[in-house]
């Protein structure tokens, strides 16, 4: 009998809400996601304005953001309903939605801390007529850790292999990294680590923006045109964050065009680059931060595979290869889940968890003290 979840994600680049399908009735295991359907739902443009506007509230201010939060919720459902449409499938087939929300402050590290997603959970659950699962951070956080990486605990589920070590690297605004030792998948807390290794396409998306007037660099063309300019380079690696120690989280509250200005002020003849030149670094930027992080932390992986939008990127896979080229990298295709859908899958997964009274962090990863139920309960 079909077990079905409905996954929805939308991360730091909000290139649109990916909504997913999954079912969890595998004769092999019920841990073991079949994808049944995909489809990614557009932001309307005037709430993608709206959602980066919000980036830049004082934190003291985000309850303004109440209708927008309600929008949100109704946003979801409409990708939701369009997907189960999609998939040939009623509203009562489906145990639950994940429903990440969109992000916009993760603060793990402030005095009091917190990570903030909207997208209503009440509002979804009585627009679909099915139960969601939302607000996942908020309960590792609690426990002590950075509410953040969460996909980990599904890459050491369904990508751990029993011969060989492998990592998985998601490329998204921001890219983290999971490192699986062989035999992970027997227990999800044999040796499994996981962080963010710092921007992924999200400095570069800015950068397209601010000179291309696109939102987004297709293939690296236009890094591959200009020269990785070291110093500015040297430069950026240069920050705290590369190089302190897992556990570790960031977002674009860290790695942004402000965080990018800084950057260049301190750079020499940074004012004489072009902009095809700093696109190049910043790209270089991204496979050298992903590359160090692989040699630091998981340097006996024998394959390294690689899923989110960033792996469309094939100057930036290119850079990376060149980096590792004693790694075997491919895309998680390999494995049979296409990578454009491993971070949606991983949040039914975890609502998942959540309906089956399961933790779902791993406190090896995220840094929090205890295994935690993550996600909040909304029936509609």
């Amino acid at each position: 009998m079909p077990n079905y979840y409905v996954g929805l994600m939308s991360g730091t680049s909000m290139d649109g809400i990916d909504a997913v399908v999954v079912d969890f009735s595998s004769p092999l295991s019920d841990e073991t996601p079949r994808l049944v359907c995909a489809y990614n739902h557009p932001w309307p443009d005037d709430v993608y304005h709206q959602l980066m506007a919000s980036r830049d509230l004082p934190d003291e201010e985000l309850h303004l953001l109440h209708d927008l939060d309600i929008r949100l919720g109704t946003i979801f459902a409409e990708a939701t309903r369009i997907l189960l449409d999609k998939a040939k499938l009623n509203a009562d087939a489906v145990i639950a939605i994940g429903s990440h929300g969109q992000t916009l402050r993760h603060r793990p590290d402030a005095g009091r801390p917190f990570s903030l997603q909207i997208g209503d959970a009440k509002t979804l659950a009585q627009q679909t007529g099915i139960r969601v699962i939302s607000d996942f951070r908020s309960a590792d956080i609690a426990a002590g850790g950075q509410g953040a990486p969460l996909a980990p605990a599904f890459h050491a589920a369904v990508f751990s292999s029993e011969n060989e070590a492998r990592g998985v690297l998601n490329i998204g605004g921001i890219a983290n990294l999971t490192v699986l030792p062989a035999g992970a998948g027997n227990d999800e807390h044999a040796g499994v680590i996981g962080f963010d290794t710092g921007p992924g396409n999200t400095l570069m998306d800015a950068w397209m923006k601010k000179t291309c007037g696109r939102s987004f660099d297709e293939n690296g063309e236009f890094a591959r045109a200009g020269q990785i300019n070291e110093a500015l380079l040297k430069r950026c690696l240069s920050d705290a964050y590369f190089h302190a120690p897992p556990a570790k989280s960031t977002g674009f509250e860290l790695f942004n065009m402000e965080w990018l200005s800084a950057q260049l002020d301190q750079t020499p003849d940074a004012a004489t680059l072009s902009s095809a030149d700093i696109q190049a670094t910043l790209c270089e930027l991204s496979a050298r931060s992903i590359s160090d992080a692989v040699s630091r932390y998981a340097e006996n992986i024998q394959h390294l595979l690689v899923c989110g939008g960033g792996v469309h990127n094939a100057h930036l896979m290119a850079n990376i290869r060149s980096a590792l080229p004693e790694c075997q990298i491919e895309s998680t295709e390999i494995c049979g889940i296409h990578p454009d859908w491993v971070e949606a899958m991983a949040f039914s997964w975890l609502a998942k968890r959540r309906i089956n009274n399961q933790p779902g962090n791993l406190p090896s990863v995220t840094g929090a003290e205890t295994a935690v139920m993550l996600g909040q309960i909304t029936d509609f």
